[in-house]
């Protein structure tokens, strides 16, 4: 962590870059200047970034080549406004969780004809199904596209976490921090947001790190012993992993006495060999993408999930590694409705293109529509006819052929 080289290879894990450039900051556009509000203090000087789209989704034409687009990519039928608030964890030394709330909205206008923002909420399709991710998979993402598409999507940064760091406390810290703000957003929501967020109608996305958090809010469950054999096995893999993946995800291996200390001791308890999950009965489905935690999790400890879902990832990714990572998560998955898309030819940073960036947006909307909103006409939007459509896309894994 010490030498220039180190730092140049810590800018390359996921949003590392986003990290690293100036024109890829990850907070929600125009907003770096203003105030945060309290959970129960409106910001009226926040604007939503983007112009409202066409207020239909409608079917797309096929392409010259016959191939079907991927509809649910454009904005959906919602105006959408984003508020900003700061939630106080008082029982874990008053952490300061940051949350960006993205929702359907409502046009209004001053008497001079110039547009309100944010304007108030749309209340007709309320209350809303929640989609949780993290700050990065938010704001570099999906924005304000799932609240276009009758979601609210709450953006969840946790303290003192780092997209560019090793595995630290915050494998654990930042899922506990998802399922604070989730109890709070249920049990007191903001009142300029009272009646618009279904918090027992809940998802989870996520790309890379966030992926991690999505599985662990799945119920996916800490193996130490695995997780240990993996690391005492790194230096001798084959295909060999780079000394920087080694440290990534192994220097957590050697502080994990005082790191599980500092665990809830009804989280760390050991039962089959597995620690307990970190998950709520409300969250219904969940979406990770490019999982950087097969080594975290193991066989036995993804088992534990059982709730729908769906994995994405880039067939060519050394970082998080296609065949050891996604594809693993993929097999053991065992008691999900579990789908894996597979992105051939896309590296980790695939999420720095924007037609991939739309391919995600559809996917998403349409497996959340899928199992939150029970748009079963969706299912057709993330089925195997309609990644088969596509020569860069694979349903499950990917051999090459």
């Amino acid at each position: 962590m010490r030498s220039s080289k180190r730092m140049f290879w810590l800018c390359l894990i996921i949003f590392g870059l986003i990290g690293c450039s100036r024109d890829s900051v990850a907070t929600p556009p125009d907003t770096e200047s203003q105030p945060l509000a309290t959970p129960d203090t409106q910001t009226e000087t926040l604007k939503p970034t983007l112009t409202p789209e066409p207020t239909t989704v409608v079917p797309s034409k096929p392409t010259p080549s016959g191939l079907a687009q991927f509809p649910l990519s454009e904005p959906g039928p919602y105006w959408t406004a984003y508020k900003r608030y700061s939630f106080i964890d008082e029982s874990r030394a008053d952490r300061d969780i940051q949350v960006t709330i993205w929702y359907p909205a409502l046009q209004t206008y001053k008497s001079d004809g110039s547009p309100i923002f944010p304007g108030p909420p749309n209340l007709d399709g309320a209350p809303y199904p929640v989609i949780l991710t993290g700050n990065n998979s938010g704001n570099y993402l999906y924005k304000s596209h799932l609240a276009s598409h009758g979601f609210v999507m709450v953006i969840v940064t946790s303290p003192g976490f780092s997209y560019t760091a090793p595995w630290n406390n915050s494998v654990v810290d930042a899922p506990l921090d998802f399922l604070f703000i989730l109890d709070k957003l249920s049990s007191n929501p903001p009142e300029d947001l009272e009646g618009v967020l279904d918090t027992n109608t809940v998802g989870v996305a996520g790309y890379s790190s966030d992926g991690l958090f999505s599985l662990a809010l799945g119920g996916a469950r800490i193996n130490p012993e695995y997780y240990f054999s993996q690391c005492a096995q790194a230096p001798t893999l084959d295909p060999p992993l780079s000394p920087f993946l080694i440290n990534y995800f192994c220097e957590l291996s050697e502080s994990w006495e005082e790191f599980s200390s500092q665990v809830d001791a009804e989280i760390s308890k050991v039962t089959e060999g597995l620690w307990q999950p970190t998950t709520d009965e409300r969250i219904l489905a969940i979406m990770p993408m490019a999982p950087d935690s097969a080594w975290l999790y193991g066989a036995e400890g993804l088992a534990a999930v059982k709730i729908p879902s769906l994995i994405i990832a880039g067939t060519a990714d050394d970082l998080v590694s296609y065949e050891m990572t996604s594809c693993y998560v993929h097999e053991y998955l065992v008691n999900s409705d579990e789908i894996l898309i597979s992105f051939i030819g896309k590296g980790h940073m695939m999420v720095e293109n924007k037609e991939v960036i739309s391919r995600i947006n559809h996917f998403t909307v349409a497996f959340f529509g899928y199992y939150l909103q029970g748009r079963e006409e969706y299912l057709e939007y993330f089925s195997e006819k309609f990644v088969a459509q596509f020569e860069d896309l694979a349903w499950g894994v990917y051999s090459g052929e």
